[in-house]
């Protein structure tokens, strides 16, 4: 195999295995390759991944080590994503009753969604997490696409029990955008006992679905460690009861009679 072509699979190899170590022994056996050739390759592709903005190459030594592909997104590929989205989403014929804008569009696109995930998993990269949770159905794109770039599964919190799913542990919650009680169950055997936990959302208003979301989670004794919602937007009539969380973009100054919406960064470079 020329080192042209090695180069390529080697790459492709890696961005399709994020935060996964692979052995320097690995790469140089399938690629009938001397480990020296292989070391100077992943130095190219290291420089390449920082050149272009989409993330480094995580040296780990010892018998057991070797390369994990960490895939962080630039600053500067960040800002201009997140610029496009609220580029996007500040149109006024988005605007919905109750401040809500439609997204349905957005979340479809496979490109747009992947960007959101990456971005998600540039921020929370250097967490521990073990599995990515989100509530069925509009955030469940997002987490898989950022459970993918951490290399994590995803878990889905249901309204109501699937009798596919087997015995399941249900919590109240009082909904900040309806403001009353509603359920949502998880099957036990969903998630490990004391898992690292990332709550991914569309939609963030008071922040009580991801408050129930935590509740619940409470009763497998996991560990929220991280929480990154697409949008949030400011309820006046309600106090937010989540503080440590991440968004994308934030929605102010709506006014439905009149059409008009403003579309800000979120505090993700906070």
């Amino acid at each position: 195999m020329k080192r042209s072509e090695r180069l390529v699979a080697m790459t492709n190899y890696l961005m399709d295995h994020p935060q996964q170590l692979v052995s320097l022994p690995y790469f140089s056996t399938t690629y009938a390759a001397a480990k020296s050739s292989v070391s100077e390759d992943l130095s190219i592709i290291n420089d390449m991944f920082q050149h272009e903005g989409i993330g480094y190459l995580q040296s780990v030594s010892g018998a057991a080590g070797g390369v994990r592909y960490i895939p962080v997104y630039s600053k500067e590929n960040s800002a201009a994503f997140i610029d496009e989205l609220c580029s996007k989403l500040a149109d006024s014929d988005r605007l919905l009753p109750g401040g809500y804008l439609f997204m349905s569009d957005i979340l479809g696109e496979p490109a747009t969604v992947n960007k959101i995930g990456r971005l998600f998993a540039t921020a929370f990269h250097d967490r521990e997490i073990d599995v990515v949770v989100t509530v069925a159905t509009k955030g469940i794109p997002i987490a898989y696409a950022a459970a993918a770039y951490l290399n994590v599964p995803v878990v889905i919190v249901r309204r109501d029990p699937k009798v596919t799913e087997g015995s399941t542990v249900s919590v109240n919650y009082v909904s900040g955008s309806s403001r009353k009680i509603q359920t949502m169950v998880l099957s036990k055997r969903s998630i490990p006992d004391q898992a690292n936990v990332c709550i991914v959302d569309d939609f963030m208003k008071a922040g009580g679905t991801i408050n129930g979301m935590k509740s619940l989670l409470q009763e497998f004794n996991a560990n929220v460690t991280a929480i990154g919602v697409l949008a949030e937007a400011e309820d006046e009539e309600e106090e937010r009861v989540v503080e440590d969380y991440t968004s994308l973009i934030k929605i102010q100054n709506v006014d439905v009679r009149n059409q008009r919406v403003e579309v800000q960064k979120g505090n993700y470079f906070n």
